[in-house]
């Protein structure tokens, strides 16, 4: 099997801009690599000082610059006044999942993304997978968004927090999943009901793309499929959650049935 697909090097990806306050407050605390932190001018003294100080924390230079400038360079007035440009960070490898579940003492909880391609609905995901106890996504190097400022935002700062593997082929990612006893679920509309699927123990939960779901491959190679049940008479065109729903739905499942409620 060609190990490299999960975990022979961790990836470097380019660096990223990073906006909005909670997004860059969490990038500053976690362990990423920070290189400067902006700071629109028409901030608040007290809040300008919080982020300096949390700058000269990491060992990033802070810079004041026209609100203009700081809208110019993240692309959107949602910037909230700071920004922060993270250099070199890199991307976790399956080993190191593993190895957090290890560390935590649980079975392991992973999430994979087969080919999910907005940046809004990545960071919506990997903030649900945080907030629920997950111990990292896997996302492809090919065919779906990687880690960008706009995920990172939408992660509200998750990505800075859970390890985010990037591999070369998700299909052999599965298998060595497999390979490690996790039992593999795929969410398809095929699939059981999710109040008749037991999440419990080590689970991996796939979620195919925003347009047609899991691949084929992606499908045969996962131990069984879970489907989240609609009411019954809605109107025919919107027969599926979001990609990102379901991923919430799914990962507070796992969470509600490890706490034991």
């Amino acid at each position: 099997m060609d190990k490299a697909a999960g975990h022979a090097q961790a990836e470097q990806r380019p660096d990223t801009l990073v906006w909005g306050k909670n997004p860059v407050t969490e990038l500053l605390k976690s362990s990423e690599a920070v290189d400067t932190v902006y700071l629109a001018d028409t901030l608040p003294p007290a809040v300008a000082g919080y982020y300096t100080a949390l700058a000269k924390q990491g060992g990033a230079v802070a810079k004041r610059v026209p609100a203009h400038k700081l809208q110019k360079m993240c692309g959107t007035a949602d910037h909230q006044g700071v920004a922060a440009r993270a250099a070199e960070v890199r991307y976790a490898s399956l080993q190191d999942l593993f190895a957090a579940a290890a560390a935590r003492q649980e079975a392991p909880f992973l999430v994979l993304c087969d080919g999910v391609e907005d940046p809004h609905n990545l960071g919506a995901i990997i903030r649900s997978a945080y907030l629920c106890g997950a111990h990292g996504v896997v996302i492809p190097k090919r065919g779906g968004v990687g880690v960008t400022g706009t995920v990172m935002k939408a992660s509200a700062g998750a990505a800075a927090r859970l390890p985010v593997a990037r591999v070369t082929n998700l299909a052999q990612a599965i298998r060595e999943i497999k390979e490690h006893n996790i039992f593999v679920y795929c969410a398809d509309l095929g699939g059981a009901p999710l109040a008749r699927t037991d999440l419990s123990g080590p689970v991996a939960l796939v979620l195919g793309s925003e347009g047609g779901g899991p691949g084929a491959l992606t499908r045969k190679l996962c131990d069984a499929a879970v489907t989240l049940e609609m009411a019954p008479g809605q109107a025919t065109g919107v027969d599926s959650y979001n990609v990102s729903v379901a991923a919430g739905i799914l990962c507070y499942d796992v969470l509600r049935r490890r706490s034991g409620k």
